[in-house]
């Protein structure tokens, strides 16, 4: 990403909060044919000391992206949406622009063996089913025959670089006017951005979290 410390972050709890609230992930890798790219749910190792991730790829996709050699690419995406310069103070430059929080997480995946792939694999089903009024947990005679055509992962994180572009060049006028904006029914409603912009607008900046973001 293009480096601007006005929206960058070296808070690990806000890619914390990040991966807890927006867990669908792109793993990024080179390879030997080229650049390839996979996509799934990813779960943070509550267990680690630093920041590290489980997830599981399908066959073959371990193979695609030939996770054991060299370093993977995680990046984790969070609310964004379309910003019109029509809701700018006058005093403002008339350029849209679009907020966002990304994440790019850098490190170096271990493969997991059968057990362990296992847990990490009933704990996605349990971490997504609890929220529905009647559960389907995984029970382990049937998991197992479906966790082998899966490769659980678990990835420490080396790096990481958090961008959170939320109209902090703004003027307070101009923040409050895009959140009233962002509120309003129409093609760029968004609430949760603008729930997201006031925080920050509102809190204490990077170490401030909303309380949807500090559960998990």
């Amino acid at each position: 990403m293009r480096p601007n410390p006005l929206f960058a972050s070296e808070d690990p709890d806000l890619v914390r909060a990040l991966v807890r609230e927006h867990p669908w992930a792109t793993l990024v890798k080179e390879t030997a044919s080229g650049l390839a790219a996979s996509h799934y749910p990813v779960l943070l190792d509550e267990e680690a000391d630093g920041l590290a991730l489980l997830t599981h790829l399908g066959r073959p996709d371990e193979e695609v992206l030939e996770i054991e050699q060299g370093e993977i690419l995680v990046i984790v995406q969070g609310h964004h949406g379309y910003i019109s310069p029509s809701w700018y103070s006058p005093q403002e430059r008339k350029v849209p622009t679009w907020n966002f929080t990304v994440a790019h997480l850098h490190g170096t995946a271990q493969r997991l063996d059968e057990e362990e792939n296992l847990t990490v694999l009933t704990r996605l089903v349990e971490h997504f089913e609890q929220h529905v009024p009647e559960p389907a947990y995984l029970e382990r005679d049937y998991a197992i025959p479906i966790a082998k055509g899966t490769v659980g992962i678990r990835i420490p994180i080396d790096r990481f670089e958090l961008k959170r572009k939320l109209s902090q060049n703004k003027s307070e006028e101009t923040r409050r006017s895009i959140i009233g904006a962002l509120r309003e029914e129409g093609p760029y409603v968004h609430l949760e951005l603008a729930d997201e912009m006031e925080w920050e607008l509102d809190g204490q900046g990077e170490s401030f979290l909303p309380p949807r973001l500090r559960e998990g």
